[in-house]
């Protein structure tokens, strides 16, 4: 994918990093990373929105999907709501994109 290409608007380029705009929908019953709605990246997790167990599988998910450490993947705004937005460190923009697209279904 060329540099030169659009960002998608769930997707916002930083000077550190990454900020990645999600809906999140607890309690689903599989956890993936879904298809765009409008300016966020619909993510469904398995785990109930109590105590931040959503929150912590949203950045494990994403973690995973993403092929980078945990730590790499931190939850900026939204701790209590279903629109978060997440820093992603030290990731390209090109390769975050071919993997969240490759992992809709």
């Amino acid at each position: 994918m060329n540099s030169d290409s659009t960002t998608p608007g769930f997707l916002r380029v930083q000077s550190d990093g990454l900020l990645l705009s999600v809906k999140v929908q607890p309690r689903a019953s599989a956890s993936k990373i879904g298809p765009p709605l409008g300016d966020e990246l619909r993510i469904k997790v398995t785990a109930p929105p109590v105590d931040a167990a959503a929150n912590e599988a949203v950045l494990r998910l994403l973690a995973e999907a993403l092929d980078c450490s945990r730590g790499s993947v931190e939850l900026v705004r939204g701790h209590s709501s279903r629109h978060k937005v997440i820093k992603l460190r030290g990731l390209k923009l090109e390769s975050v994109l071919a993997k969240l697209t490759s992992e809709e279904k």
